[in-house]
């Protein structure tokens, strides 16, 4: 017979959302049992946003010591180790690893499976010869690449974002099958490297992002040598000279892409295989766990959070959906989330951030109601004295309240930050133009964008009148 664990808690997978819970929870007083197959810290820590962003941050390193510009810098003899950008990203991994480590959960108090978990019961769950009982469980598995269903695709080696960080040679000509932005952010990354690149997509690049902000990004990316090719049909894939070759039609002609290595970046998939969902009358679907607002599946004593419910798959939203279960699962709260003001940030350069609705959406939505302002890097001096003002600002705005912001530009990801915060807790416009903001800084830029939305009326026959009219006042 297995041995029996009772416990408050049980959460499956120790991602980012999985380990946040499982904090929280057992520094509350909860008891808590955490059970992971794979490396703790999930896809996060180890595939995907530590991983990615240290990549390209050796990336930019190197575009800034290969691309000087015209500051009076002057280097010669340029080069890129690329091993030592391989060990760069792992070593940052390694460093964050003890902070999501079976040892610090330990230490908290949390009990740790490592194993496969299995479903044998609505509230019951099988890991490693041991039997789970919990009052609450917690499915937060996560997801993986998508691997489209390609001719010939199962007979070659290709990579994915858990295996392309453990490159240690630099790829001749790196292929990528999608342009969302896994596959951008790799492209980039790899280009300023030292590979040539050449991206494919099926639909057009940056789907769910504002195209006209969309398109400086890929205007970057293509001046640095990025082959971007949309409306790809890709038809067959076969290894070749040691390398890919890629059979695909474009408006019904047929061409021929080959390359030294391929990158599967065509999507994401929820991890429930394995789990065996319907023992605990859990629906669910390719595209993941359905839940209510309050993240409960249908089964209402099973939450599921992150990736893994299909939804926004970012890091942040995973762990702002552990707070939502944290006071449903512990005390009971009809706590709701509300994905209003969630931002997400596509990290090449410039980056291009996104929270609230985009320009389409508001039109869509609100009609004429909705009134649209943009400011450009260009006219902030921040931005001229660095050097970076491709860049813009659009900020949509209803009834005086911001209900969206799209931005492209260096450092976008950051600047975006105050417009989920307006968005969030439904501030005026007024908030942001009225602020102080320190000179120079690219901050300035959502000061500027967010005092347009007076400018009609400070500048306006009727308010030149009332001037006037005060002024002969004495």
């Amino acid at each position: 017979m297995s041995d029996v664990i009772t416990t408050d808690l049980l959460v499956i997978g120790a991602g980012s959302g999985g380990l946040s819970v499982a904090a929280g929870a057992v520094q509350m007083g909860a008891r808590v049992v955490l059970i992971e197959k794979g490396r703790m810290g999930g896809d996060c820590l180890n595939y995907g946003c530590i991983p990615s962003k240290s990549l390209l941050a050796a990336a930019k390193a190197a575009r800034h010591l290969s691309h000087p510009g015209q500051m009076g810098a002057q280097i010669d003899g340029f080069s890129v180790d690329f091993k030592k950008a391989h060990d760069h990203v792992h070593q940052v991994i390694a460093s964050i690893a003890p902070h999501d480590s079976v040892e610090r959960f330990e230490k908290l108090g949390v009990t740790v499976i490592k194993g496969a978990a299995r479903f044998t019961g609505p509230r019951e769950v099988m890991a490693d010869g041991k039997t789970i009982r919990a009052k609450r469980i917690i499915i937060a598995t996560g997801s993986s690449a998508r691997v489209p269903p390609i001719d010939g695709l199962d007979q070659i080696h290709y990579y994915t974002n858990e295996t392309i960080f453990d490159l240690e040679t630099r790829p001749d000509h790196l292929l990528i099958i999608g342009a969302g932005p896994i596959g951008l952010e790799m492209a980039q990354a790899f280009r300023r490297l030292g590979s040539d690149v050449t991206v494919l997509e099926r639909f057009k690049p940056l789907p769910k992002d504002d195209p006209d902000l969309a398109a400086v990004a890929l205007d970057q990316l293509s001046a640095e040598g990025i082959d971007i090719r949309s409306d790809i049909d890709i038809k067959q894939v076969r290894a070749a000279d040691g390398g890919v070759e890629i059979k695909a039609q474009k408006d019904g002609q047929d061409l021929t892409i080959r390359g030294s290595h391929l990158l599967i970046a065509a999507g994401r998939a929820p991890n429930v295989g394995g789990l065996d969902l319907a023992a605990a009358g859990v629906e669910h679907s390719e595209k993941g766990i359905p839940t209510d607002a309050r993240l409960r599946t249908s089964n209402k004593r099973i939450f599921a959070i992150g990736d893994v419910r299909g939804g926004l798959q970012f890091t942040h939203v995973a762990g702002y959906e552990a707070g939502i279960v944290i006071r449903n699962a512990l005390f009971r709260l009809p706590s709701k989330a509300d994905y209003t003001a969630v931002p997400w940030v596509t990290y090449t350069d410039p980056e291009l951030a996104q929270v609230g609705l985009t320009e389409a959406e508001a039109r869509e939505r609100h009609g004429d109601a909705v009134q649209i302002l943009t400011a450009d890097y260009k006219d902030n001096d921040r931005a001229r004295t660095e050097g970076i003002t491709a860049g813009r600002v659009k900020l949509m705005v209803k009834d005086g309240r911001p209900i969206g912001a799209s931005m492209v530009g260096v450092a976008a990801g950051e600047l975006i930050q105050i417009w989920a915060l307006a968005i969030s807790q439904k501030l005026k416009v007024s908030a942001v133009a009225g602020m102080i903001a320190p000179y120079p800084t690219l901050g300035e830029i959502n000061k500027r964008v967010a005092g347009a939305y007076f400018t009609d009326r400070l500048f306006s026959d009727r308010m030149k009148k009332i001037v006037r009219f005060i002024q002969k006042l004495g």
